[in-house]
């Protein structure tokens, strides 16, 4: 009874913010019951690491926690195990280390489940929401807050309902949807305000006031604001002190108050207890704020302390997957960059800094594997590559407020400003709509078509004459777009295809890469298809016998491997070399992961219980193939990341080492996809580059004498798209 009784008093003083006496509440504790009651001492060790905690001492909480686990394991003492895990996986949350925080959680996850311990799983489903919401996956953040809140409200547990619904708001200010997080904003301060618990009140105060801000109401962002930091002032707890500081600053900002804002701001930047993302918030805001009061050089030291802040924080994550996303968080911050230094007349380093963002996970993996690293990003001159390549370069970048094109030629740069993403992104999304039903360039549905071509191609267009062999390197939702279906209105309604030549590039650098790095000279396939999945719930392609052996024809007296039947296994094809073939082409099913891109597969044959051939695994495997054919529905993948792009099958063997790749950005026809490829490949074989090939070929359906043919339909020939530049 000694040892419980000194353990409850220690929490009770760490709840009343008494540490001191809470510490030595938990030392009696521990040494009462190491003498009588040994089994709790694995519950008093989670309770002080929880005190460790709440005193900002992360490395001794990570020891206490382990020494909970390990006693936990050894006294087989599942409950105790669950919360320690769940322990060591705020630590990790804490400390800034998202990936292990989350492989923790997972583990504690599992376990509380099969314990049933309802009150333990909300709130692991809440850190996980937190942990993807750090890593700037806004997407996957948002259901398990949602579960969380649902959680709480089933239980009766209206504090954390009213948390893990700040969290789902949060999700979609991020998403840019400012009124759905206001709306659920007020939802949860009402509960907040029913509650004697001011830290989730004053979370609650601190978000709406941001959004506020975003909706341009700086009288109720300062009124919500000011009452969170009243509440700080007379209360205990401190915990959101920074967050609320910020907002200050931020209004400070709004009102043209830039002497108290620059103060605010370097308090927080200075502050022990910051977090990154704070702290390169705070850098990035006092830029902006220094440069409205005529300190740009000042501004400008501010920006680049905040991107190295930023990039110091990415390079800590250790996988792919946590690196896509994380300039999520970020990238507003390059954007106010790129703003910055467009306003200051220095048009080509805001090309190096957009350029900084840019598939900087695509280009880390490819230096990894090879003995000569890749340029340093922006270090690349973006003329030198368009004159090695004898191509115009089109860079875009869709921001928030403004949007920008530069079109490097051999000779000069120049840039052009766009509308911003709010115009641009809703006619991208209704001309995909419209290219799946149109028949021609002059029918109703173009009209998007034309929109979109005067917005992003005409500015520029007289340097871009008809002709040009151009790259594209898109940016946020033209990631998405196929340019070749643009519009373009004279001197009749046309897609632009017609009139160049098009393939899409991942970054300058990777470009630069490429235009020194040899292509294979020997013509050797490796083709696989004609595979055995399951079915359901992927039904057999009629035409895929019919698609490899018009592919198979044009390698005669090359060497060939052929996977097909049920020998084309995932196994089968990682130990088949397949780093000795210089052209790879895939027919069969491939599928596209949203929520989880590197999830993405090729469909094989199945061997036990597997049949797919992830993209996780297909960029550990190196690749030094000239081609990649990804026959498939959405082998470019279904979702778009900051700065590198869509990520699927595609983005994987790029990563791999593949010089060039040709996949899909929807779902194709088996019925005209092995027309088109029998024509890519005739092309090919006549000594045509791989992008003039590609073209030729789409012009074929695009111009069939059959004047009734269905494929003339950008649906079935534009689905394909050429990714160059590994």
């Amino acid at each position: 009874m000694a040892a419980r009784k000194a353990m409850v008093e220690g929490v009770a003083y760490r709840y009343a913010q008494q540490f001191e006496d809470s510490e030595k509440k938990f030392i009696e504790a521990e040494r009462l019951a190491s003498s009588y009651q040994p089994q709790i001492v694995g519950e008093i060790l989670n309770n002080r690491g929880a005190l460790e905690v709440e005193e900002g001492k992360y490395v001794a909480a990570q020891e206490t926690f382990h020494r909970a686990l390990l006693l936990a394991r050894r006294q087989r003492d599942q409950v105790q195990e669950a919360n320690a895990l769940t322990n060591l996986g705020y630590t990790s949350t804490k400390q800034e280390h998202f990936d292990e925080a989350l492989d923790w959680n997972q583990s504690a996850l599992r376990l509380s489940r099969s314990l049933e311990m309802k009150d333990t799983v909300g709130v692991i489903l809440g850190n996980m929401g937190w942990n993807y919401f750090d890593l700037g996956d806004f997407e996957n953040a948002m259901p398990l807050y949602k579960e969380a809140a649902e959680d709480s409200e089933r239980r009766k547990i209206p504090a954390t309902q009213a948390y893990w619904l700040a969290g789902v708001a949060n999700s979609h200010y991020a998403l840019h949807d400012y009124t759905a997080a206001q709306a659920i904003l007020e939802q949860a301060l009402k509960i907040a305000r029913g509650l004697d618990e001011k830290s989730i009140l004053t979370k609650c105060l601190n978000d709406l006031s941001a959004v506020e801000l975003q909706l341009g109401r700086v009288d109720l962002a300062e009124q919500y604001n000011n009452e969170a930091l009243e509440n700080e002032r007379t209360g205990s707890d401190k915990s959101g002190i920074l967050d609320s500081q910020l907002v200050k600053a931020r209004i400070q900002v709004f009102r043209r108050h830039s002497v108290d804002a620059e103060r605010i701001f370097r308090a927080v930047i200075q502050s022990p207890k910051a977090d990154k993302p704070q702290v390169w918030e705070a850098q990035a805001r006092l830029a902006k704020a220094s440069d409205q009061a005529g300190k740009s050089v000042q501004a400008q030291k501010e920006y680049r302390e905040a991107i190295g802040t930023v990039e110091t924080a990415r390079q800590s994550l250790n996988r792919d997957e946590f690196r896509l996303t994380f300039l999520a968080s970020a990238i507003e911050f390059y954007d106010d960059y790129v703003d910055f230094l467009v306003a200051h007349g220095r048009s080509n380093d805001a090309l190096g800094v957009a350029e900084l963002s840019r598939a900087r996970t695509l280009t880390e993996g490819l230096a990894s594997a090879t003995a000569d690293d890749p340029s340093a990003p922006g270090e690349s001159d973006p003329q030198q590559t368009a004159r090695r390549l004898s191509v115009s370069l089109l860079f875009y970048w869709v921001g928030h407020n403004q949007s920008y094109l530069w079109v490097v030629t051999p000779a000069k740069t120049s840039y052009f400003k766009l509308p911003s993403a709010s115009v641009i992104e809703p006619i991208v999304a209704d001309y995909r709509k419209a290219l799946l039903r149109m028949h021609d360039a002059q029918e109703d549905g173009g009209a998007e078509g034309k929109k979109l071509f005067a917005m992003l191609v005409e500015p520029a267009r007289k340097l871009i004459p008809p002709g040009s062999r151009i790259i594209v390197l898109p940016a946020e939702s033209l990631y998405g777009l196929n340019f070749e279906t643009l519009i373009v209105p004279d001197p009749q309604p046309h897609f632009w295809i017609e009139d160049v030549t098009l393939s899409t590039g991942s970054s300058l650098t990777m470009l630069a890469a490429s235009a020194n790095r040899p292509m294979p000279k020997d013509r050797t396939l490796f083709l696989v298809g004609d595979t055995k999945p399951p079915n359901p719930p992927f039904a057999p392609l009629p035409q895929v016998a019919d698609e490899m052996k018009q592919v198979r024809k044009y390698f005669p007296g090359g060497q060939t491997k052929v996977l097909e039947g049920g020998s084309a296994t995932p196994t089968a094809f990682l130990k088949s070399n397949p780093e000795q073939y210089s052209y790879l082409h895939f027919v069969t099913h491939g599928t596209a992961s949203h929520t989880r891109p590197l999830e993405s597969a090729v469909i094989l044959s199945q061997e036990g219980d597997s049949y797919k051939l992830y993209a996780r695994d297909i960029v550990k495997h190196r690749l030094n193939a000239n081609l990649v054919t990804i026959s498939a529905c959405n082998g470019s993948g279904t979702r778009a990341y900051s700065g590198e792009g869509l990520v699927g099958l595609s983005w994987a063997f790029l990563r791999a080492g593949a010089h060039n790749v040709i996949g899909a950005l929807w779902e194709v026809s088996d019925a005209s996809t092995p027309q088109l490829m029998d024509a890519f490949y005739r092309e090919l074989s006549q000594g045509k580059d791989t992008a003039t090939a590609l073209r030729d070929a789409k012009l074929s359906l695009l111009h069939s004498s059959d004047p009734d043919s269905v494929f003339r339909k950008p649906f079935y020939w534009a689905p394909f798209q050429l990714y160059s530049g590994s």
